[in-house]
């Protein structure tokens, strides 16, 4: 198999986003990290079963990001909240965090509500269209039969290795591959990676050490998985 239709059959589209850098309109068409501001009329910052309040990671308005993803199709809003410590992996969503999603037809309003313990300094998001990310070696995404393809590649010293083919996104995206530090791992049949919110010492998050948080939505049942891992 040749290099360039193994490039072909890995390469997914993503979209890279970097805080701050500029600054906000203030409108609620922008996305951010360390800032949830829309709310329905009768919600409020989520808590878990002590009474714990999460904390708000993330505000993706969807409409104004130059990315399709299919799962997310019919979402015009997505805010997320995670514990602290963080959850364990794979933990049910509800309790250590939480995912909200607000269709086009719901009425938002925006809040401004003090959260104990939030950490994240906030900053609006610019985005940046990666036509091709593609996954890591170990457990990151590669099929077997791609693996044997690489390999022969490197026997016959076509490559040097099999990151001479590739580049991958390790920052904030939406899309792509999951940006694991260990051998990666697969949440289960259905569910397709969504988004990453990877460390970043300007939003003052690290994830463990250098990790990123990791999510998933089933393609079906619309259930989300969260992972993360660390060096």
């Amino acid at each position: 198999m040749e290099i360039k239709d193994i490039r072909q059959r890995l390469a997914r589209p993503a979209l890279k986003l970097t805080a701050g850098g500029f600054r906000p309109a203030g409108t609620d068409e922008e996305s951010w990290l360390g800032n949830v501001f829309l709310f329905k009329p009768d919600e409020v910052v989520p808590t878990n079963d002590a009474g714990v309040q999460l904390l708000p990671y993330a505000q993706f308005y969807l409409p104004n990001l130059p990315f399709y993803c299919p799962v997310l199709e019919g979402i015009r809003v997505l805010t997320v909240f995670v514990s602290a410590p963080f959850p364990e992996h794979f933990e049910p969503m509800g309790n250590n965090w939480l995912i909200r999603e607000y269709g086009p037809e719901d009425l938002l309003v925006r809040k401004q509500l003090s959260v104990d313990g939030a950490f994240l300094k906030p900053f609006p998001l610019s985005a940046e269209v990666v036509p091709e990310d593609f996954p890591l070696w170990d457990g990151g995404g590669v099929p077997s039969d791609l693996e044997d393809e690489i390999l022969k590649l490197e026997r016959t010293d076509a490559i040097q290795s099999y990151y001479d083919l590739v580049t991958h996104t390790y920052e904030h995206k939406i899309g792509g591959y999951p940006s694991f530090c260990q051998s990666g791992v697969d949440p289960g049949e259905g569910f397709e990676f969504v988004f990453q919110i990877s460390s970043d010492a300007k939003i003052n998050l690290n994830v463990v050490d250098s990790g990123s948080l990791m999510f998933w939505k089933h393609a079906v049942t619309g259930e989300w998985a969260l992972y993360y891992d660390f060096y």
